[in-house]
């Protein structure tokens, strides 16, 4: 696809069924408005669309201001065909629990939803429905899809905590609103695509890395760490996740501010890529908070270019 391609000849896949937050926030990414949308039952499987060749983008969610990182995403980045991160998106997260029309709120005996959706109501489900149990879903929508319609009776929960919209698009009837135990929980989303053109350098960037030890080894974690806190690079996000490979072997997928054509950001790389056995760069792209990177004077990419011609005269 050339990069003249209007966006209405883009497809774009996305966490679904219809109504799941992961479509809201592809809608709110303005650039895939007219476009093709493709929902999909998993992030796996939307990112192996992606892999594939068939579709341009995929929109999934990576992290969540009340149950961090969405391991399902972070694990699916980190192995595989390289990937990367061209956008983030931040969705307010607003639940409603709904059910089949006519079913009373102390009929309900169970509750369909994703795991970490349940993890935000628990608190709200413990005080108003401490009876019902936990039925896990695939997505939110999901949950209220599996109400809707002929075999709606025949579910294994009577209600289900999902997005409004999905309790709209499914006919259901909103029993709570607003059942969320935190009422400023975020999710961020990130769009993700094939390698290709790094998007604008804007100041307002970040870079998402996954790195790979070479060993497990005391003070590991610290030298990976080094390589940032030496040239003033802040991180916004720090998690280990298992490598699968053996027990007590993790990598670490990393946040951090800047663009890869900032200096700094590209001294960290070289310093990561002689420690680390393995660098998963995984793109710069911008923040979706818009506000600029506070960058010291002595880090600033003028900072390091004069560096570089004071250490050229001395080798001359």
């Amino acid at each position: 696809m050339t990069d003249d391609q209007s966006d209405t000849a883009r497809t774009y896949a996305y966490l679904g069924p219809e109504g799941t937050f992961t479509q809201m926030a592809l809608d709110a990414w303005a650039p895939s408005a007219g476009a093709n949308h493709r929902p999909c039952g998993s992030v796996d499987a939307a990112l192996g669309l992606l892999r594939a060749g068939e579709v341009d983008g995929a929109m999934v969610p990576i992290e969540n201001s009340v149950e961090g990182g969405v391991s399902a995403t972070l694990d699916a980045l980190a192995s595989g065909d390289p990937l990367v991160v061209v956008a983030e998106v931040l969705v307010p997260i607003t639940f409603v629990l709904a059910a089949r029309p006519g079913m009373a709120r102390t009929d309900v005996r169970a509750v369909g939803t994703h795991s970490h959706a349940w993890a935000q109501v628990r608190g709200w489900m413990d005080a108003n429905l401490p009876e019902a149990t936990y039925v896990p879903t695939l997505s939110t929508a999901a949950a209220a899809a599996g109400l809707a319609g002929a075999g709606g009776e025949q579910a294994a929960y009577q209600a289900a905590v999902c997005a409004p919209v999905a309790a709209r698009n499914h006919g259901l009837e909103v029993l709570a609103e607003d059942i969320g135990d935190n009422r400023s929980a975020v999710t961020r989303f990130v769009l993700v695509a094939r390698p290709g053109a790094l998007p604008e350098r804007t100041g307002a960037d970040k870079t998402t890395l996954v790195l790979f030890q070479r060993d497990d080894h005391a003070g590991g974690l610290l030298e990976l760490l080094e390589q940032f806190a030496v040239r003033g690079i802040n991180m916004s996000r720090l998690e280990s996740r298992p490598t699968k490979a053996s027990m007590g072997s993790y990598c670490f997928s990393i946040d951090i501010e800047g663009h890869v054509l900032d200096e700094r950001v590209g001294e960290a790389l070289l310093g990561l890529k002689r420690v680390c056995a393995e660098v998963r760069f995984l793109g710069s792209y911008p923040a979706a908070h818009g506000t600029a990177v506070r960058v010291t004077p002595h880090t600033t990419d003028e900072a390091f270019g004069e560096a570089r011609t004071w250490l050229r005269s001395l080798r001359a």
